[in-house]
Order: C-alpha cells, then sequence, then structure tokens
C-alpha cells in the first residue's frame, strides 16, 4: 500500500512590515479553506523567516510550495521550481528556499519537489496590514492556488509517480 501524498504549504514573511506578510496571509486564507472543505493530505507552516530546521520539517513531504512577498519586476505572482542549486544562501538570520532544499537532500537524503510562489508587494512599512495591490495580488494567488492544490492532489492521488511542472504566470 503506498503512503498518502504529504503536501506541505509553507508562507514566510513579516505580517508587521505590510506587504511583506503576503505569504504569510496565503497560508492562512488556504488552511481556512481546507479546514472548510475537509481536504487532507495538505499540511501548512508560517514564520517569519525560513530557518534550517525547516529541512527537516520538508524531510518527510512529497511536495512543498514556499510562498514569499516579492520585490520582483513581476506582475500578480509567479511561481519557480527550488533546487538545492538555485539561491542557495544562508546568513545567521534567514536560509533561502534553495538553502533548505540543500539541507534536506544532504542531511536526510531526502529531496521533495519544491516550488516557490512570488507575490508581488509594493509596500514594506512598519505597519500591519497589506497595500490595497498587494491584496488583490493575494486574492488572485489564493484563487490559484486553490486550483492548483486540488489539482495536484487529485493527480497524485491517482497516480504517484507523475510530474506537475511549475507555471510562470
Amino acid at each position: 500500500m503506498t503512503a498518502p501524498f504529504q503536501i506541505l504549504v509553507y508562507g514566510y514573511g513579516n505580517p508587521g512590515r505590510e506587504d511583506d506578510g503576503l505569504g504569510v496571509a496565503l497560508v492562512n486564507k488556504l488552511e481556512e479553506w481546507v479546514k472548510v472543505n475537509k481536504i487532507t493530505g495538505i499540511e501548512f507552516d508560517s514564520n517569519y523567516q525560513l530557518n534550517i530546521e525547516d529541512a527537516e520539517a520538508i524531510s518527510g513531504k512529497d511536495f512543498v510550495v514556499f510562498v514569499d512577498a516579492s520585490t520582483e519586476e513581476i506582475e500578480e505572482f509567479i511561481i519557480t521550481e527550488v533546487t538545492g542549486e538555485n539561491e542557495v544562501s544562508f546568513t545567521t538570520h534567514a536560509a533561502s528556499p534553495g538553502y533548505i532544499v540543500k539541507l534536506c537532500s544532504e542531511l536526510f537524503g531526502k529531496c521533495p519537489q519544491v516550488q516557490l510562489l512570488h507575490i508581488k508587494g509594493y509596500q514594506w512599512e512598519f505597519k500591519e496590514g497589506l497595500s490595497e495591490r498587494a491584496e488583490k495580488n493575494l486574492q488572485k494567488a489564493l484563487g490559484f492556488m486553490q486550483e492548483y492544490l486540488i489539482n495536484l492532489h487529485d493527480q497524485k492521488s491517482t497516480t504517484q509517480n507523475s510530474n506537475l511542472k511549475p507555471q510562470n504566470l
């Protein structure tokens, strides 16, 4: 018997710095949606930043989506693949998604499929609440992620060997 497919959605950022809280806000909304719809196999976590301990947290998952606010020149949001080779960095204050993937592989011999959802933010002052434009991007990313997670969950429930590729939107 095959173990159930395990998905983790992990949002990070500081909700006390306006749009930097986009990752945490999305996780909160998705978690509520999963509870209301009684969807299984999807777990959630959030923090101000990624830490080296998160390598252990992702080691038991099949698929991970990190969610963060972005200052990049993108429209509303994009989702990209994360490997242990891209953006591998660590300081005493934060770790990149690539560094977490690399640690997971090195320490636990596991390599879940990992993606990063970048949600466009605009304001970064020390103030709670999202800007109006960031809130619109959050709503669009929420709709996308609801459909994405349902499709991923359904696809993986029927076949454990399929590969979902990230979409650039």
